[in-house]
C-alpha cells in the first residue's frame, strides 16, 4: 500500500531522481520515489549471467568521481566501489597502430604526445594545469548551483584578470576542430579531444564542441573513466541505501500514469494501479521533457508555446547503437596500449572525425563509424570469467534515423572497424547482444528514440534553452512541479546536478521566502512559454 499523502514524490529512479529524493529526505521531507521499472536506476543499470556482468546504458563515469554533488553523498559508506584500468582512454588513430593514450600521470601522457610531436607535451602539461587552477569553481558552477552566481564569481576570482576571462570565454566557445589546432601540432592531441567531444552530439566544427571534448579529457587525466565495481547497478544500489537511509520511501514496478494539477498547482500523482498519492509540497520528474509535458500532464493544461516548442524544436540528441560482447580473451588490438586500457575511441584522426559528424548532422549513417569501446574487464575483473574479456561498443546514429535495420547494419560496420584494428577479433566472440535504440526506449522511457543525453548538448539547447526557451532552472509553468532530469541544465551525464538542482529549487520556494523565490520566475515562465 502507498501512502495517501506525502510531501514530495519523485518520478523515476535514475541518478537524478534518487539526488533529489536524498536531498529532499536530507531536509526532513516525506518522500516517495516511484519507478515503472522493476529495477532502481533508470540508465545505471547492470545485468549478471553466469559470470558476466554487462553494464546495459552507461558504463564509465568520470563525472560520477568528480561532481561535487555526488561526492557529497559519501556513497563509499553505501557500498560504492570505484575501479580503474591501468590505462584510462586510449584514441586508435590508424589500422597500423598509432594510438593516443591518456596516462594516469600527466607526465607520462605529456611524454608520448611529444614523442610524436615536440611542444606537444607541454601544451598538455599546460592545458591540465590551467584546468586544476579552476577545478573547483568550473566544477562547482557547471553542477551545484543556478545561475551559477558564487561559483561564477570564484571562478573570475581564479581566471585573474579580465583579459584572463576573456581568454577562457573564447576558449570555451571554440569549436573542438579549431581548439585542436590551436593547441597542438601534432595528430594525438586533437584526436584526443575530438573523440572526447564525441561522448556528446555537437558537431565538432561547432561551437563549444571544444568545450566538451576538452573537459572530459580534462576529466580523465584528473580522475580516470573508472567503472562501479560489480556493474553500474552497485553505483544505482548504493544511492538507493543512501536515499532509504535519509528516510525515503522507494517503490519499484509503479509507473506514474498522470499528474493532477488543480489551481495552477500540483495536488497528487496517479499511478497504473489506479491510486492516488496527494502531495502536499512538489513533484519532481526524473524523465524526459515530452513524457512529462506529453504524456503525464493534461493536454489541455500545456501553453501553446511551449507545446508548440515540444513539437517543432525540440532536439534529441543522436541515437545509440550499443553492442554488448563476451569474448573468450582479450582484443588483439595493433596498438599496444589498447590492452591495458579502459576505455578505447576508434575512429581516426580530429580530421576523420568532423568528416563523420558532419555525416550524422545530414542524415548519412557512417561508413566508418566512430566507436566508443569499454574493455569493462580491465577495469574490473569481476565482469567476466578468469581470462575472459567483458566488452561493450557503442555508436551514432543520425537524428531521424533509429529503425532496427538501420542500427543491423551500423552494428555490422562497428564489428568489421574492430576487426580492422584488431585482426582475430570476430575469433574471439562467444557471445554478442545487440542494443536498438528502440529496445533503450522500451527499457527506459526517457531515453527518447535511443538518446542517452536527454536531448542535444548544442548550445541551442542549453542553458535558458534547455529543454525549451525558459529560464534553464527545474521549475515548470506548475507551481510545486519540477523537471529534475538531464532535460535540464547541465544535462547529460551520471553527475546528479539535475536532480540536486531541482530539489534544491522546490526547498527552496517551499521556505519562508518561497513566495518571493518562486512568484516572479514563474510568472516569467508562463509568459514565455503562453
Amino acid at each position: 500500500m502507498l501512502p495517501r499523502s506525502v510531501d514530495a514524490v519523485v518520478i523515476g529512479s535514475g541518478p537524478n531522481g534518487l539526488v533529489s529524493a536524498i536531498t529532499l529526505a536530507d531536509a526532513g521531507w516525506d518522500v516517495l520515489v516511484l519507478e515503472a521499472a522493476d529495477t532502481f536506476g533508470g540508465a545505471v543499470r547492470s545485468a549478471e549471467d553466469g559470470g558476466w556482468i554487462s553494464d546495459r546504458f552507461s558504463s564509465n563515469y568520470p563525472l560520477g568521481v568528480a561532481s561535487p554533488v555526488i561526492r557529497a553523498l559519501e556513497l563509499e559508506k553505501f557500498g560504492l566501489k570505484w575501479s580503474h584500468a591501468p590505462l584510462p582512454l586510449v584514441h586508435l588513430l590508424d589500422e597500423d597502430g598509432a594510438a593516443a593514450a591518456i596516462h594516469p600521470d600527466p607526465e607520462d601522457t605529456a611524454k608520448s604526445l611529444g614523442a610524436e610531436h615536440p611542444g606537444d607535451g607541454d601544451a598538455w602539461l599546460r592545458l591540465y594545469q590551467q584546468y586544476v587552477s579552476i577545478r573547483e569553481p568550473l566544477l562547482n558552477a557547471l553542477l551545484t548551483t543556478w545561475p551559477p552566481v558564487g561559483p561564477g564569481l570564484k571562478l573570475v576570482r581564479k581566471l585573474g584578470s579580465a583579459g584572463e576571462l576573456l581568454r577562457f570565454a573564447r576558449f570555451m566557445a571554440m569549436p573542438m576542430h579549431r581548439m585542436g589546432q590551436e593547441l597542438f601540432d601534432g595528430r594525438q592531441g586533437p584526436a584526443i579531444l575530438a573523440g572526447n567531444a564525441l561522448h556528446a552530439d555537437a558537431p565538432l566544427a561547432g561551437s563549444v564542441s571544444g568545450t566538451m571534448g576538452w573537459l572530459l579529457a580534462m576529466l580523465a587525466q584528473d580522475v580516470g573513466f573508472p567503472v562501479a565495481a560489480g556493474g553500474s547497478s552497485a553505483l544505482s544500489g548504493a544511492l538507493v541505501r543512501r536515499a532509504e537511509r535519509a528516510g525515503a520511501l522507494l517503490v519499484r514496478g509503479l509507473p506514474v500514469t498522470g499528474v493532477d494539477v488543480s489551481g495552477g498547482r500540483v495536488t497528487a500523482v496517479r499511478t497504473g494501479s489506479g491510486e492516488v498519492v496527494t502531495v502536499e509540497r512538489a513533484v519532481i520528474a526524473d524523465t524526459s521533457a515530452p513524457v512529462l509535458y506529453g504524456k503525464l500532464l493534461p493536454e489541455a493544461l500545456i501553453p501553446a508555446g511551449l507545446r508548440r516548442d515540444l513539437d517543432e524544436r525540440f532536439e534529441w540528441d543522436y541515437p545509440t547503437v550499443k553492442l554488448n560482447f563476451r569474448l573468450s580473451g582479450p582484443i588483439p588490438w595493433k596498438a599496444v596500449e589498447a590492452h591495458s586500457a579502459g576505455v578505447v575511441h576508434l575512429g581516426g584522426t580530429a580530421d576523420d572525425l568532423v568528416h563523420l559528424s558532419a555525416d550524422l548532422d545530414t542524415g548519412r549513417v557512417p561508413s566508418q563509424p566512430f566507436l566508443l569501446i569499454g574493455q569493462t574487464t580491465k577495469s574490473d575483473a569481476s565482469r567476466s570469467p578468469a581470462g575472459a574479456e567483458a566488452v561493450w561498443a557503442y555508436a551514432h546514429l543520425p537524428r531521424g534515423i533509429a529503425d532496427d535495420a538501420s542500427a543491423e547494419k551500423l552494428a555490422g560496420r562497428m564489428e568489421r572497424a574492430i576487426e580492422r584494428f584488431a585482426p582475430g577479433f570476430g575469433d574471439l566472440v562467444v557471445g554478442r547482444d545487440l542494443q536498438r535504440p528502440s529496445g533503450l526506449e522500451s527499457a527506459d522511457a526517457a531515453l527518447g528514440f535511443g538518446a542517452l543525453g536527454g536531448g542535444t548538448m548544442q548550445l541551442h539547447q542549453q542553458l535558458v534553452f534547455r529543454p525549451t526557451i525558459g529560464l534553464g532552472s527545474a521549475r515548470t509553468f506548475v507551481d510545486g512541479l519540477y523537471l529534475g532530469s538531464s532535460a535540464i541544465h547541465p544535462g547529460g551525464g551520471v553527475h546528479g546536478a539535475c536532480g540536486h538542482l531541482a530539489a534544491r529549487t522546490a526547498l527552496r520556494d517551499a521556505s519562508l521566502l518561497g513566495p518571493l523565490t518562486r512568484k516572479l520566475p514563474t510568472a516569467a515562465l508562463r509568459h514565455l512559454q503562453r
